[in-house]
């Protein structure tokens, strides 16, 4: 019985020891200091918006009122009303949201008139914070001033904020006062009373957080933009996305609807309005409140290049078999003219039609817009047909802006196979890619771009995220995880490929369509995932050239032991950059040997971060934000070898500084 004991403790002992020695198996990678790549572009890594999930009416605009110029098909929609409310078009303010309510005196000492608004599920409302509350009104058939009560209400019908307004005017003027919150409220409502005895018109009900980004009047909502500008976006698409080319031709995104007054921007009905029944949403429109020229602001305000995309006259392909649903080539003139007034009005003098709008604004000084996309994920040759004609007008007056055209709306097959050729035809500066795939995708096409033909157009992945479809498409460690991996090839070749933007960007808990979403947000809170932090740690480690990092055998890290690697330059901050994804479970040390270096030189480690979990589903939510975030790492420099013992799982960034 002794001797097998002795027996047992020493095979444990020497299958402990193999897996000892496996773990600290030693990978050895080469980067050659000498070779100093291709540039990488200032707009390599980026951000897309666009409204779905409720991401711009009830996310990032920070408008708190839902459908406030009742200019909704149904003109109340969103809106409770009580006592005597009418809605009447007449003698309307503005001539693009022609509704209007009147409100009057219901005729009883012991009734109420007023109306009540439900906000986006619900207000937000923060303890001490103050709000905004507008409205444009006149007064009705008196000479007498008359008055409305502003109310906060929480979840308990409870007053938790109040103000009074005159109303003393009979032409229509906008009024303002800001009331404050006594207490946080989630899930609130504005309620508003008459409270004089005679009658009142009453338009453009408006609420807005008083501290907004950059605190604008018609602004964004703080925590969501703040997101956004940490992670230091080199480029910014929008408005979309499908939106650009609408269910239907009627309700594509039209850019000259969106700018102007914000009180005489008509309402359109949202594209991910009809999409999913199984996630509908009767309520989802377009205020058109965060318009162009807030995209384009927001695009200055974070650093990044404006990316606007705009329609090429063909419908959503996915929603419209018909051709008849679309513009005929012959008839493009007004769309193709509205792409030439978008470039004017985002860079012309203030003595151009269109430069004088965006000075009007509030903007003399050009946005210095560089890049625009026509169509979103076209396909087949009627957008082949369709984009010609756009190329030939905008090279012809703009001849430095770059065009971005579309490979269809996946990343392989017949589709995307016609349109690379064509578009390369049809000379286009870069081609958008979009892939939506399982997480497996991304670890297997790291090497994607290696061998892509580098004569054609620049590639643009305008959309992709990994799509863990066991656990529903969550935002979980795996999905990040397997785009952290995939990234390295994006960056390796830097050369080729120009830009690449995560998507979609936002998604109310409350009222999502799609998932998963980079950033999830409630009406008081918000949560970056971990594929946010994967976005954030690329940006911020861009560097400004590509760096050649190879096994022994002179490959790149695309896989092989469960590893995956690139490198950059940095000459501003005059360093090397390693990223690192460890797939596997196991930790693993690893050499990277800088070659070509001078005899005197001196390496040391600079800042280093890792993303680990032992749980691939793991996520963050909104009551446990910081669970998966970036943390310090450690590693060391022996002469020209850096050291790094990676842990399994993991996703690291390694800075050598000379």
């Amino acid at each position: 019985m002794k001797k097998n004991f002795c027996k047992i403790v020493s095979i444990a002992a020497l299958l402990a020891f193999g897996q000892t020695a496996i773990a600290q198996q030693t990978y050895e990678l080469t980067l050659d200091t000498k070779k100093v790549g291709a540039p990488i572009q200032s707009t390599m890594y980026g951000l897309f918006f666009e409204d779905i999930n409720f991401g711009a009416d009830g996310g990032l605009y920070a408008e708190l009122v839902k459908n406030r110029s009742f200019d909704f098909p149904q003109s109340l929609m969103g809106w409770y009303t009580f006592g005597k409310v009418e809605v009447k078009k007449d003698n309307s303010p503005f001539d693009k949201n022609p509704n209007y309510l009147v409100l009057s005196n219901p005729g009883h000492a012991h009734k109420h008139t007023g109306i009540e608004n439900e906000g986006f599920r619900g207000i937000g409302f923060v303890k001490d914070a103050t709000y905004r509350f507008s409205v444009w009104a006149k007064k009705e058939k008196t000479t007498e001033d008359q008055k409305i009560r502003i109310e906060f209400i929480n979840s308990k019908n409870n007053i938790i904020g109040t103000e009074e307004l005159s109303i003393n005017s009979t032409d229509w003027q906008k009024h303002q006062v800001i009331v404050t919150a006594k207490e946080t409220e989630e899930k609130g409502r504005l309620r508003v009373f008459l409270v004089s005895k005679g009658s009142i018109a009453v338009d453009h009900v408006s609420l807005f957080p008083t501290d907004t980004y950059k605190g604008r009047e018609n602004g964004l909502r703080k925590d969501l933009a703040q997101a956004l500008t940490d992670i230091h976006p080199g480029i910014f698409r929008f408005p979309g996305g499908c939106i650009v080319e609408g269910t239907d031709l009627d309700t594509r995104y039209d850019w000259k609807k969106t700018i102007g007054p914000v009180e005489n921007r008509p309402v359109n009905e949202n594209r991910w309005h009809y999409t999913f029944t199984n996630r509908f949403f009767p309520d989802y429109y377009q205020s058109y409140g965060l318009g162009f020229y807030e995209y384009f602001l927001l695009s200055e305000d974070m650093g990044a290049e404006p990316l606007p995309v705009l329609s090429c006259g063909l419908a959503c392909q996915f929603q419209n078999e018909d051709e008849h649903a679309h513009v005929p080539v012959s008839n493009l003139a007004p769309y193709i003219q509205d792409a030439l007034d978008l470039i004017e009005f985002a860079n012309g003098p203030i003595t151009s039609k269109w430069g004088k709008v965006r000075a009007d604004m509030g903007h003399p000084a050009p946005f210095n817009l560089k890049y625009i996309g026509i169509g979103n994920e076209q396909w087949g040759p009627e957008y082949v047909d369709h984009l010609a004609p756009f190329v030939k007008e905008m090279r012809a007056k703009y001849p430095n802006i770059k065009v971005i055209g579309s490979s269809g709306p996946s990343a392989d097959g017949k589709a995307f196979d016609y349109l690379w050729p064509e578009m390369k035809r049809l000379k286009v500066d870069l081609v958008d890619e979009h892939y939506y795939k399982e997480p497996d995708w991304f670890f297997n096409n790291a090497s994607r771009y290696d061998n892509y033909d580098r004569k054609g157009p620049a590639v643009f992945a305008g959309e992709y995220a990994s799509h863990d479809h066991p656990t529903k498409k969550q935002n979980n460690f795996l999905s990040a995880l397997s785009e952290a991996a995939f990234m390295t090839g994006l960056e390796r070749n830097a050369d080729i490929v120009h830009m690449c933007t995560y998507a979609p960007l936002f998604a109310h808990i409350d009222a999502w369509q799609w998932c998963p979403d980079m950033i999830w947000f409630d009406n008081l809170k918000m949560m970056k995932t971990p594929n946010y932090y994967v976005q954030q740690l690329y940006a911020h480690n861009k560097g400004t050239n590509t760096m050649t990092l190879l096994w022994p055998d002179k490959k790149a890290v695309t896989g092989q032991e469960n590893l995956y690697a690139s490198a950059v330059y940095d000459k501003d901050q005059n360093c090397y950059i390693v990223k690192v994804a460890n797939t596997g479970t196991e930790s693993k040390n690893i050499k990277v040997t800088l070659t070509g270096t001078k005899k005197k030189t001196t390496f040391t480690v600079g800042d280093c971060v890792v993303m680990q979990n032992n749980n691939l589903k793991a996520v963050n939510t909104l009551d446990t934000p910081l669970s998966i975030t970036p943390t310090k790492a450690t590693a060391t420099m022996d002469g020209n070898i850096l050291n790094i013992q990676t842990q399994g799982q993991s996703f690291g960034v390694y800075k050598i500084k000379l």
